[in-house]
């Protein structure tokens, strides 16, 4: 090959294909329109191949586009842990660390462990991945998880730290206007709020009974934190994490005795980066913080 691709073509590449269009690439990356426009276009002519087609939903990625489309995200996953190894020198506990935690737990549980993280090492910055999917720990996406599911892979370094119950919960201001329910067959009359189309989610609610089935949920929504912010707002009984909800003075707990389920978790580290010190320092940290929030009671 007579060219040079650069990183910057693939970055570039890669933000068109997972944006979906040229102009929410350009506002990713901070870039005007055509400078996109212009570089997909010299990519292509130095590629020899049509990367995307233009259609009245937007860009559609070629074959030849979605074959480059792992390639370009192990190089963008290689970029980032470039530049986070390169946050200290060796040795410090200091520097950049990325972690992966579901979105519940990222708005209602670190911060708080973040804060104890920063007192007791204020060399650390920390970069928060929220989503419910798993990062990818093998290539080193991240370098730590939080996981509620447990890692299977033996390149992975993990420790069981929690098991999590699940209850109900309402506002006080709920609990004025329409009571509290006696039992489980009594939330078939009150205002619940539940998942949207997560599978996994809809069984859990299921369990309640064959009353609770999608249509009869008064808020769908499949984002954890929109579910109880809305049960905070008032608007019904939703499920939390018991050591959240029940650290919220303006939530009363439903059915006390009730436990709908146990999220089992887990910290994770890959073996490589485990003696690194600033990655060894958070995954102890955060070991312990989630330990000691397990024991409160």
């Amino acid at each position: 090959m007579s060219y040079t691709v650069t990183w910057d073509d693939q970055r570039i590449f890669l933000a068109v294909l997972e944006e979906g269009s040229l102009s929410a690439a350009a506002r990713k990356l901070g870039l005007s329109h055509p400078t996109v426009r212009s570089r997909i276009g010299v990519l292509e002519q130095q590629l020899d191949a049509v990367l995307f087609t233009r259609s009245v939903n937007g860009l559609t990625p070629t074959e030849t586009a979605e074959m480059l489309r792992e390639p370009a995200r192990r190089m963008s996953m290689a970029s980032d842990l470039f530049v986070r190894q390169a946050s200290a020198s060796s040795g410090a506990i200091a520097g950049t660390v990325r972690i992966s935690v579901p979105e519940f737990m990222g708005i209602e549980v670190m911060p708080a462990m973040l804060a104890q993280l920063r007192n007791a090492h204020p060399g650390i910055k920390v970069e928060l991945s929220l989503s419910n999917l798993p990062a990818d720990l093998l290539t080193q996406e991240v370098d730590v998880a939080v996981r509620t599911v447990a890692p299977k892979q033996e390149a992975l370094v993990a420790r069981k730290v929690a098991s999590i119950p699940l209850g109900l919960f309402a506002s006080r201001a709920y609990i004025e206007r329409h009571g509290s329910p006696a039992n489980i067959a009594d939330l078939a009359s009150h205002d619940m709020i539940g998942p949207d189309r997560n599978r996994r989610d809809l069984d859990l609610a299921e369990r309640l009974g064959p009353g609770f089935t999608r249509n009869n949920l008064v808020l769908r929504t499949d984002n954890h934190p929109a579910q109880l912010a809305a049960a905070r707002a008032g608007v019904g009984i939703a499920v939390a994490q018991l050591p959240v909800g029940e650290n919220d003075p303006n939530l009363i707990r439903i059915l006390p005795d009730f436990e709908l389920a146990v999220l089992e978790t887990w910290i994770v580290t890959h073996e490589n980066l485990v003696r690194v010190p600033r990655v060894r320092a958070v995954f102890d940290a955060l070991v312990d913080s989630f330990r000691s929030m397990s024991k409160r009671k």
